[in-house]
């Protein structure tokens, strides 16, 4: 590795600033946006890999052989002021200012309120690039300094706040994982947010797809001051630094530089069963049908079921788009029975045909693999037991053999959606060559990248089936940006207490990092069954985010299932049908994460950064802006201490109304079956009949308010429509802004709507959920109207 020191400036054209460096490489700084400048080295002044898929400002599309890495289509590309001084160079937005000395290092500082400048950010002064001489691996450290919080990085283990470790960025099927300690995982997600001490937040986001390491203050060494580092084996230099200056102005605007979240349909929120004992199963078909019966015996709200791979079986392996009918003797008789429960399948699909595969000749004479970098025949890798080969997807003929298969093999037969999985490319021949949709490309470049494409075949498969329905998919691996096309979840955890605690904090790691649509394996994946206690706790928990699927693989043959302990079934059910009466809340959080770019779960410390005490590693995060969520993760635990951050208004318990000051640390009541649930005061939540069986049944019916307990002003909002087309942007929606008003004399309520859409029922009920400390409830009009003690009748009609 060479230390790269001096530079020269060679000119300015647009929005790109170039350097020589060394006298042979090419360093150039865009300016993109005022508060997004990239910085790109190119090895003697050539691109390692000349394009992106990553990338797409405002929500573009990518086309299918990507984004080339010099395009800057979609930025603003604003004014700025260039001062050239000897050995310096002064680069100026309206928000930030970038100044670079010699040796290489860039210093970065943001304008204040004050309008003055304070550093944010500096490279290592002792070497901040370092390229190697004989093949493509590059570093780049910044100076590590006291006060500054470290986040991001996806779905890693441990901690939230990332300060003092090393992580890797590797995709490894990692089952069984300890969701406190391993790593790598499953997701490529090469992008940090710093919180500086002086409260100012930015992002550094590395667009490569090669194998890293995020160095962020466990490396020590004598000749340099305290660093952090990024280093990776392959590709090109190239990041993005993004200004807040808050964390959730960093999170939301990597979203927007890669893309928006995908707006599935309504149900897909709702509960999705699933488990591999029943498609393992010798009478899978049986055991299947039988999951319908035993959900509406149970009274068990379900919208969706996984068919999990044992349906593709020959012995114990899998086979991609292959039917076990022995197991399923008649597959349409199968779906049109959940289909006509209301119950939607995705059926688990993989990437990798083994060697025994009934139609592994068909892909290896059509050319379809990956190649092998000594022979050119297909790679083989260790997969299920056995090896197998990786279908290609930067050649368009595997993207049009996939399409077909999905198309043929379960849209068809009534199966509408598709769960992407084992799609971690586990291809350590790094020269193994991708048909690069005509420019040969090494795996090593874009292992990730398959993943990604693979999800996109998915979903083109199903939207040219359906084009009037929103496509609806899930993946376990993913790189930057699959977020625009898949609802996630955290891979194959193991049951444990230390899981489920450990699992809400990879959930909001993913979520910071722009992931939003996540979830976990409620009560673990693999082990043995959760006791009943830990069971109940995880459900509690799980249904708080936007995937809820129970899921197990369970180490001693048995099935998590909701109706698994007849003792605790009735608060399972409660558990779920609080999440039913939520629903209203939950489907806006999607719509306003699609449309908003807002993060659906995030943690205490993102809407209340002024409250220095949320910063401290806890269990409690924010589902949406409006409620936290206190969930148990401790055995035995039935009281907890909650801190409720200082929102400068208080917050309400929800299910008792009960009132308390925010900035405070609480010792509430947690029985087996209570969630500690916290309502912001001022919110008003959009609710349901919780006792709704699906999605469905799920009607919007009830505004409740939780007054402020004094003067204040917040706008909460609702989405609804169909639930299932794309109608809601020709208009075809009911969109609520609520207004709430706190005044001494009580709270004013303004609704106001948009879209053509109606509810069934043309009204909707206005309650006061909370109460003053003196047990009094605060007085409340509605559009002028003073309402009454009991619930207030409000009409659609009339707003």
């Amino acid at each position: 590795m060479k230390t790269l020191k001096t530079w020269s400036y060679l000119g300015t054209k647009n929005n790109q600033v170039d350097l020589e460096v060394e006298g042979k490489h090419l360093f150039s700084i865009f300016v993109l946006e005022d508060k997004v400048v990239r910085i790109l080295l190119q090895k003697h002044k050539a691109l390692r890999h000349d394009r992106t898929w990553s990338i797409t400002p405002a929500g573009r599309d990518v086309p299918w052989e990507g984004r080339s890495r010099l395009s800057t289509e979609g930025f603003s590309l604003p004014n700025f002021e260039l001062l050239a001084h000897t050995n310096k160079l002064v680069i100026t937005t309206g928000e930030l200012r970038l100044t670079i000395t010699e040796p290489l290092q860039l210093h970065w500082e943001a304008k204040t309120a004050a309008g003055d400048w304070q550093q944010i950010a500096q490279d290592r002064p002792t070497g901040a690039y370092m390229l190697a001489l004989q093949d493509h691996r590059h570093s780049h450290f910044l100076q590590r300094f006291s006060g500054d919080l470290y986040y991001g990085l996806g779905e890693k283990a441990g901690d939230l706040q990332r300060n003092g470790r090393r992580f890797e960025m590797r995709n490894l099927d990692a089952m069984g994982y300890d969701a406190q300690t391993t790593d790598p995982l499953y997701k490529h997600l090469p992008f940090t947010l710093t919180r500086t001490a002086s409260g100012i937040s930015y992002g550094l986001f590395y667009d490569n797809l090669a194998t890293c390491w995020f160095e962020l203050g466990n490396e020590l060494d004598n000749y340099h001051k305290p660093y952090r580092a990024y280093r990776t084996e392959d590709g090109d230099l190239d990041y993005y630094f993004t200004l807040g200056p808050s964390l959730h102005e960093v999170t939301k605007r990597q979203v927007w530089l890669t893309g928006k979240t995908a707006f599935p349909p309504k149900w897909s929120i709702g509960y999705s069963g699933s488990t591999m004992h029943y498609t393992d199963a010798d009478n899978a078909q049986e055991q299947l049908e039988g999951f319908i019966d035993l959900v509406q015996s149970n009274a068990i709200p379900c919208d969706s079921f996984q068919l999990s791979s044992g349906y593709t079986s020959i012995g114990d392996k899998r086979y991609v788009f292959n039917w076990n009918y022995d197991k399923v003797p008649t597959p349409d008789q199968m779906t049109g029975k959940f289909q006509k429960a209301g119950i939607n399948l995705a059926a688990n699909i993989k990437p990798c045909l083994l060697q025994d595969h009934p139609r592994y000749s068909e892909c290896a004479d059509k050319e379809l693999f990956i190649k092998d970098s000594e022979t050119g025949m297909p790679e083989r890798s260790l997969y299920w037991d056995d090896e197998g080969s990786h279908l290609d997807f930067t050649n368009p003929d595997t993207i049009t053999w996939w399409k077909e298969n999905v198309t043929k093999e379960l849209l068809m037969r009534g199966i509408g959606s598709t769960w992407n999985d084992n799609n971690e490319y586990e291809i350590w021949d790094s020269a193994a060559k991708c048909r690069g949709f005509g420019q040969p490309i090494d795996i090593s470049l874009i292992r990730p990248l398959h993943s990604l494409l693979m999800m996109r075949a998915s979903e083109e498969a199903q939207v040219e089936y359906a084009p009037e329905e929103r496509p609806y998919l899930i993946s376990r691996c993913g790189s930057p940006g699959f977020q625009r096309h898949v609802q996630t979840w955290t891979g194959d955890n193991r049951t444990g207490w230390n899981n489920l605690k450990y699992n809400i904090k990879m959930g909001l790691g993913l979520s910071m990092s722009g992931i939003y649509n996540v979830g976990h394996d409620v009560g673990g994946f693999s082990g043995n069954r959760p006791d009943p206690e830990l069971f109940v706790r995880w459900v509690q928990n799980g249904v708080m985010h936007p995937r809820f699927t129970i899921h197990s693989w369970n180490d001693d043959h048995t099935v998590n299932e909701p109706w698994m302990y007849p003792a605790v079934t009735p608060l399972i059910r409660n558990a779920m049908r609080l999440r039913q009466q939520l629903l209203p809340y939950f489907y806006t959080l999607l719509w306003r994460a699609h449309v908003h770019d807002e993060p659906m779960i995030r943690p205490t410390f993102m809407d209340h950064e002024h409250d220095p005490n949320t910063f401290a590693e806890c269990d409690d995060f924010m589902l949406g802006r409006d409620i936290l969520v206190a969930s148990v993760v401790e055995q035995g635990q039935r009281q907890r201490h909650v801190y409720l951050p200082d929102n400068h208004h208080g917050w309400y318990e929800f299910d008792t109304g009960t009132y308390h000051a925010g900035g405070q640390t609480i010792l509430t009541d947690a029985p087996l079956e209570r969630l500690p649930l916290f309502v912001r005061a001022g919110a008003v939540l959009p609710m349901a009949n919780p006792c709704a069986y699906n999605t469905t049944d799920s009607k919007l019916e009830r505004l409740v308010v939780y007054p402020f307990q004094g003067t204040g002003v917040n706008e909460s909002y609702c989405f609804e429509d169909d639930g299932r087309s794309h109608k809601w942007q020709q208009g075809d929606h009911l969109t609520l802004t609520m207004q709430l008003v706190g005044s001494a004399s009580g709270n004013a309520l303004t609704i106001t709507r948009q879209g053509k859409w109606d509810v069934a029922d043309a009204s909707l009920v206005v309650e006061v959920a909370g109460k003053n400390p003196n047990g009094i409830a605060a007085p409340l009009s509605v559009n002028g109207t003073l309402a009454g003690a009991a619930p207030f009748s409000c009409s659609l009609q009339d707003i």
